[in-house]
């Protein structure tokens, strides 16, 4: 028989992260850069294998994808999560993604339109979920 408490507990800690994995999409396309590193936990770690790119700790993030993405308009989504609570305080996750990113002429790119998925782990601090490692990993990518 399950705990009611329980069951509710782990209800909430789920559509926490997908509310912590919203804010992430809405403050990367939004430019909030003060709000996508709060997102992170302090010593997560991002890694972007097709780059070649794996950078630590939260202001280190929050530099490099401010940077990278300086005059470009982007469009992120992430679609059915796989969440799954290893403890009262930490999970996994894998998202299906799919975004597109368009830098004005002189930029890296004219525009690039991806596919793939986020693996996340979360873990929480003071109370709150946090990203504390993301790989994005694609399927296929698009360049024009």
């Amino acid at each position: 028989m399950t705990d009611d408490g329980a069951l509710l507990r782990q209800l909430l800690d789920l559509e926490g992260i997908k509310q912590l994995k919203a804010r992430y999409f809405r403050a990367i396309d939004t430019k909030q850069w003060d709000d996508f590193g709060k997102v992170f936990a302090r010593d997560a770690v991002m890694e972007v294998p097709e780059v070649d790119m794996t950078k630590t700790g939260r202001d280190e993030i929050v530099a490099f994808v401010s940077t990278a993405l300086t005059g470009a308009r982007t469009v992120h989504h992430g679609h059915m999560p796989e969440i799954d609570l290893t403890s009262g305080t930490t999970a996994t996750g894998v998202w299906a993604m799919e975004d597109l990113l368009r830098w004005p002429a002189g930029g890296p790119f004219g525009s690039m339109h991806g596919w793939g998925h986020y693996h996340e782990t979360y873990t929480k601090e003071g109370g709150s979920w946090r990203i504390q490692t993301l790989a994005l990993t694609r399927l296929r990518r698009d360049i024009a």
